[in-house]
């Protein structure tokens, strides 16, 4: 017995060392939805590209724009457009192609990024979240929380936040042995589905706990988020002009949006019970949390924010008009 757990621990590394792609999730099973799925994810792309894109170019250009909100909301759309570019290409051209390969490296990138950006999307919305909270509920104190400098540094802790986290999670979890295959059930690279196929029980366990640290983080930003609306709406109708009233409304309801679709999707996706998965759920799930969120946050920035609106106005009559 002693001479074989060598052996059995060799075949394991082996197998993983072997693997040189995994098999992804196709978006469908004939190639009419194949390619169907290609032109959805084409133009949602477009749109995201489009509008997150409009986004960053007037809040960079429109000078009365430099404000914490619209510094923290490019931010925003830099990750929104990095979550999209780093899953929807590949599941595309897998698509286009009719395969479902992803390299081993080329999976440890998409999730790296992944990771990065999704991580980054969750520290800047819950920082969004403190300036609404500044902005009505301290707004004799915004200039001095929230100078340049703060919001600097803010945003650059976002960003690290999510660096560090999205490295660790991605070395640790291509460090796992792996002998169950390289069939992933999902359209991109990501955690869980990684997981299933780890052989090894004690590196599972060190994963799994490096997942508990992540959720109590998110845990923590979440209720600092319910806090602190708690507290904005309770201070929203003591503003004596109902004018005032209204402009904190329409700031804070499409962060409020935005934020509820992007934990209400996600957290469903990896907490729905064992007995309603299915690999159609699985993927719609996916899309409602990572592919049309991008889309859809600069639209529902701009339908409240008049002083965004007129921004991206100017910034396309100005484009035409070069034309």
């Amino acid at each position: 017995m002693p001479t074989d757990y060598p052996h059995a621990k060799t075949q394991q590394m082996s197998n993983s060392s072997s693997i040189s792609h995994f098999l992804l999730l196709p978006l469908a099973d004939t190639r009419q939805l194949q390619l169907l799925h290609f032109c959805l994810f084409l133009g949602i792309s477009l749109a995201a590209l489009l509008g997150n894109g409009l986004i960053i170019s007037a809040v960079a250009c429109g000078h009365h724009l430099h404000t914490p909100m619209f510094f923290f909301l490019l931010n925003l759309a830099l990750t929104d457009l990095g979550c999209i570019c780093t899953t929807v290409p590949q599941a595309m051209h897998n698509s286009v192609w009719d395969t479902r390969n992803i390299s081993y490296e080329g999976c440890a990138a998409q999730l790296f990024f992944f990771l990065f950006f999704i991580s980054a999307e969750y520290y800047l919305l819950t920082i969004m979240c403190y300036d609404r909270y500044v902005s009505i509920c301290k707004p004799l104190h915004y200039g001095t929380l929230l100078g340049s400098r703060a919001c600097a540094h803010m945003a650059a802790a976002a960003w690290a936040s999510g660096f560090l986290h999205a490295l660790l999670q991605t070395a640790n979890t291509f460090s796992l042995p792996l002998c169950h295959g390289n069939a992933l059930g999902q359209f991109f690279c990501e955690v869980p589905q990684i997981l299933k196929l780890s052989c090894s029980q004690s590196n599972s366990l060190r994963e799994l706990g490096l997942i508990a640290v992540s959720a109590c983080l998110a845990l923590g930003c979440f209720v600092f988020i319910v806090f602190s609306y708690v507290q904005i709406f309770r201070a929203v109708p003591r503003i004596p002009s109902e004018q005032r009233q209204h402009k904190a409304f329409s700031t804070c309801l499409p962060h409020l949006s935005v934020v509820s679709l992007f934990i209400s999707s996600g957290t469903f996706s990896y907490l729905k019970p064992p007995s309603i998965s299915s690999p159609s759920l699985d993927l719609a799930l996916s899309v409602l949390y990572l592919v049309v969120p991008p889309a859809l946050n600069p639209l529902i920035y701009s339908l409240r924010n008049q002083e965004l609106k007129a921004a991206v106005w100017r910034l396309m009559m100005g484009l035409f008009n070069k034309q």
